[in-house]
C-alpha cells in the first residue's frame, strides 16, 4: 500500500496520531538516580514498552515505532551493549507469542546482521507469524540509523533503474526505505530531556510534530502519553500552508455537510 508523502501531498490529519514514533531515552539515568546498575533501567524500560503498546491500542494509534538501538549505540561500553543485545534476544523469545495473541504486527528495521543468526531468525519468524495482524503495527528500530536508511534505499533505487542518471523522484525512492509499509509519523516523542532526533527516521520525520519531555523512559506511562497527545491535538499542522488556508480548508467540508442537509 502506498502512503502519502507530506512533501508532495497533504496527508489526512486526526485528533489522535495515526503513527507515533518514540526515542526511549533515560533508562541509564533512571537507574543511576536509584543507585542501581544501568541494566536495571533497561529492564524497567521494557515494562514501559508494554504499557505504551497497550495504551496505543486503546487510543486508536495504528503504528508505533520505537528506537531501541541505534547504529551509534555500538559505541557504548561493551558490557552495556551485551546487556542490550541479551534483552533484545529475550524479548524476541518471550514476547512474540503475546504480541501475536493481541493482534499486533511486528516489524524490525535496521542493519540486523551484527546481531547474529539467532536474533535474525527470531525476527524473521516473528514477522512471518504476525504478518496478517492489523490491530497495531509495532516497529522496533534496531541497529538503525536514518543515514543508513537513506544510503541503502538509494542503492536499491539505483539498481532498480539501471542506466538512469539523476532526476530520481520520491516515488522511486520511497519503496526502498525501511518503513515503506507505514505512513510518516504524525507525532515524535523523545523522553529523557534531550532535544534532538539522533539520526532517527531522517526522511520520515519531515513534517512530524516533535515533542520532547524530561520524563525518563521508565517513568513514561499512559498518562504521560495522553499529555503528549493533547499537545499534538493543539498543534496546527499546516504542511507548508498558511493558517488562513488551513482554516478555509476546514470550512469547506462543513459547508458541504450543511448543504447536504438541505437537499430534498
Amino acid at each position: 500500500m502506498a502512503h502519502i508523502s507530506s512533501t508532495t501531498a497533504i496527508p489526512e490529519t486526526r485528533n489522535v496520531p495515526r503513527h507515533l514514533a518514540i526515542i526511549m531515552d533515560g533508562n541509564g539515568r533512571w537507574a543511576k538516580r536509584r543507585l542501581l546498575p544501568r541494566v536495571a533501567g533497561h529492564r524497567r524500560g521494557v515494562e514501559s514498552v508494554r504499557e505504551i503498546t497497550r495504551a496505543c491500542i486503546k487510543r486508536g494509534i495504528e503504528y508505533l515505532t520505537l528506537f531501541a538501538f541505534s547504529s551509534e549505540n555500538w559505541r557504548r561500553p561493551a558490557d552495556e551493549v551485551s546487556v542490550l543485545r541479551q534483552l533484545f534476544l529475550a524479548a524476541l523469545e518471550q514476547e512474540v507469542e503475546k504480541i501475536h495473541a493481541n493482534g499486533i504486527r511486528l516489524k524490525v528495521i535496521g542493519d540486523l546482521t551484527p546481531f547474529g543468526e539467532r536474533i535474525m531468525d527470531l525476527i524473521a519468524n516473528g514477522e512471518a507469524l504476525t504478518a496478517n495482524n492489523r490491530r497495531l503495527t509495532l516497529t522496533i528500530a534496531a541497529n538503525y540509523g536514518g543515514r543508513w536508511d537513506l544510503i541503502q534505499a538509494i542503492g536499491k533505487m539505483v539498481r532498480d533503474n539501471p542506466g538512469q542518471l539523476g532526476q530520481f523522484t520520491e516515488e522511486q525512492l520511497s519503496p526502498h526505505l525501511a518503513m515503506n509499509y507505514a505512513p510518516e509519523p504524525d507525532l515524535f516523542i523523545r523522553t529523557g530531556g534531550e532535544q534532538r532526533i539522533s539520526n532517527f527516521l531522517l526522511w520520515q520525520l519531515a513534517y512530524t510534530e516533535l515533542y520532547f519531555t524530561p520524563t525518563l523512559w521508565p517513568d513514561f506511562d499512559a498518562a504521560a502519553l495522553d499529555s503528549a497527545i493533547v499537545w499534538y491535538h493543539e498543534r496546527e499542522r499546516r504542511f507548508g500552508r498558511t493558517s488562513e488556508q488551513l482554516a478555509e480548508a476546514e470550512r469547506i467540508p462543513e459547508a458541504l455537510q450543511d448543504g447536504a442537509h438541505k437537499l430534498p
